[in-house]
């Protein structure tokens, strides 16, 4: 059986001009095309547009959206793996909710005066953390992998508005951090483990660290005076949490 583009437009809510995007790009191409030049698409352009939709609702990019399901010829593996990133989902933004739950109850608690704590101070908000620094840190220690992997060049393509985007995101994610810290939560707690997944993902923007080497770059949030400065800026201990926190990462879920 085969559906229109029209009909998979109406099925699963995606625009026909977006549908025609993900052709043209390789994303998702129909099973076939009419003397008309209408796109028809069957089950399996729709379990595939699926993925799609699942890892778009992660944030993900389109390439590398295309990259993943391009990766998986078992449909069932495929959804096993989503479905995992699913749930570190729901569990980052668990943690987010909590957070937001302790900072109205302290707003109560100061009757609405705005006396937060320091790991929410607003000029702690931006500062510190820098993917482009991390690479910066992977070149000088793994050379031949910093050039095999490409990404310099994916360095210079990018705006200093991008970079300050970036950057604004991982220092957000950052205090998430803290916050975690903050409630006593485990390093190797699933809260925590979403964080770093959104983590790693922010630094493969740049380098593609193995699972050693995650580990040697947690040591460092302690080591390298600058990175430490810019956790403790955040809140007192972060950087050895942080330590800790992705070297449990690391040997969970990158070895």
């Amino acid at each position: 059986m085969a559906w229109s583009i029209a009909q998979v437009a109406r099925m699963s809510g995606v625009s026909s001009r977006t549908l025609r995007h993900y052709d043209e790009i390789g994303l998702l191409t129909p099973a076939w095309v009419g003397g008309n030049g209408y796109r028809h698409y069957e089950e399996d352009q729709l379990l595939r547009l699926q993925q799609i939709l699942v890892l778009r609702e992660l944030d993900l990019g389109l390439a590398e959206i295309k990259e993943i399901v391009d990766r998986h010829t078992d449909p069932v593996a495929a959804l096993r793996e989503h479905h995992q990133r699913l749930l570190g989902e729901r569990d980052r933004l668990d943690a987010v909710a909590r957070m937001v739950a302790r900072t109205i109850a302290e707003l109560q608690e100061n009757n609405g005066k705005g006396d937060m704590s320091k790991i929410s101070r607003p000029e702690n908000l931006f500062e510190g953390f820098d993917g482009a620094r991390y690479g910066a840190k992977a070149r000088e220690r793994w050379p031949e992998h910093w050039e095999r992997s490409g990404q310099q060049e994916l360095l210079d393509t990018l705006t200093p508005q991008e970079i300050d985007r970036m950057q604004q995101e991982a220092t957000a994610g950052m205090i998430r951090m803290a916050e975690l810290m903050a409630a006593g939560t485990p390093t190797d707690d699933p809260a925590v483990f979403a964080e770093l997944d959104a983590h790693y993902r922010h630094m493969t923007r740049f380098w593609t660290p193995t699972a050693v080497e995650y580990a040697h770059l947690g040591r460092m949030q302690v080591d390298d005076e600058q990175f430490r400065a810019n956790y403790e800026r955040i809140a007192e201990g972060l950087a050895e949490y942080m330590r800790d926190a992705m070297a449990a990462y690391a040997h969970a879920r990158l070895s």
